[in-house]
């Protein structure tokens, strides 16, 4: 038989006994290339698990200040909503609501006559509560997407420095061997390959996520103030009749 027949056949098998499972790519591969796949699965899974909790809590608080705003605009009195959300609002517009009530309510609570106040200082008061109330709530939704921006931006280059170590492992191994054949580099490009496509998995949805989560943020921030610009202007009428 023809020796190069003969080596072709022995290094299909030996290529065919290598096993390129993801479990036996990590198990084989160093510990340097092990940190990085660990890191790369904890940051996948940390994502994914703010992006689901972040499009759940933005569809609840959608329904909730749809709601909110049916409630407001319902014809009621400001004060019996303000009973009604109570002293511990559910949603940041009614948290931002309440804030402004507490404040119009407080002026009456020290026994002075809001005719008796200037307009614009108890305007500006109120319109100020209102604001520290809404960057209070929307730093609260807003928590978390700085480490999606980070997984987004990094992890295509942990990904890319597991590959170049993995990549530098099968040089080694042939320098070591001193054979080129696929059965000696083919294990060390393969967990370099892994490494980048772990990267690529992690960096994919966190980059599309936040993307999405920002512009819908963005759109209930708008809303919000919205509302409290609206809610300004009832007050202020309110104070110019009470003049």
């Amino acid at each position: 038989m023809d020796q190069n027949l003969i080596e072709a056949t022995a290094l299909a098998g030996s290529v065919a006994d290598v096993n390129f499972s993801m479990w036996s790519l990590f198990v084989q591969a160093t510990l340097i290339v092990k940190i990085v796949l660990i890191a790369l699965v904890i940051a996948s899974i940390w994502t994914w698990a703010i992006i689901i909790e972040k499009v759940w809590r933005l569809r609840r608080l959608g329904r909730a200040a749809a709601a909110f705003e049916d409630e407001f605009w319902s014809g009621g009195t400001l004060d019996g909503l303000y009973e009604q959300v109570g002293q511990r609002p559910k949603d940041p517009m009614s948290a931002v609501f309440t804030a402004a009530m507490r404040e119009w309510r407080r002026t009456a609570s020290r026994g002075l006559d809001r005719s008796q106040l200037s307009h614009t200082s108890l305007q500006q008061r109120i319109d100020r509560v209102m604001q520290v109330s809404l960057s209070r709530e929307m730093e609260q939704l807003e928590r978390y997407m700085t480490f999606l921006a980070s997984v987004g931006s990094t992890a295509p280059f942990i990904g890319l420095f597991g590959t170049v170590y993995g990549i530098m492992n099968s040089f080694q191994s042939i320098a070591i061997t001193k054979q080129t054949s696929l059965a000696v580099v083919a294990p060390g490009i393969a967990e370099a390959l892994f490494a980048t496509a772990l990267g690529l998995v992690a960096a994919i949805p966190a980059v599309v996520a936040y993307n999405k989560i920002s512009t819908d943020l963005s759109r209930y921030a708008g809303r919000l103030e919205a509302f409290a610009h609206e809610f300004s202007g009832i007050l202020s009428r309110q104070l110019e009749e009470a003049e």
